[in-house]
């Protein structure tokens, strides 16, 4: 019960932090706010992947999809911190 509760409410925040940066970047079209946003997208998917790994598909292994979402999360936010021009 503690668990599941603790991937939601992760899932959750990394929703809530995709969603203020991304309204974020709508109103300012600032471009290190689109690629934060799009980051933290990923990176709820990516918690969403593991609420299903952990407590729906038991027997089927998703640990590599949840590294490659991630790893793509966080190239995201390093390519826009890199190519950003501000």
């Amino acid at each position: 019960m503690v668990v599941s509760l603790t991937y939601a409410l992760c899932a959750l925040t990394a929703l809530l932090c995709a969603v203020l940066l991304l309204r974020g970047f709508f109103k300012t079209r600032s471009k290190v706010l689109l690629w934060s946003g799009m980051c933290f997208a990923g990176l709820m998917l990516s918690n969403v992947v593991l609420v299903l790994d952990k407590l729906v598909y038991t027997d089927i292994e998703l640990l590599p999809l949840r590294l490659w979402i991630t790893l793509a999360a966080l190239l995201m936010l390093l390519f826009g911190l890199i190519y950003a021009n501000e």
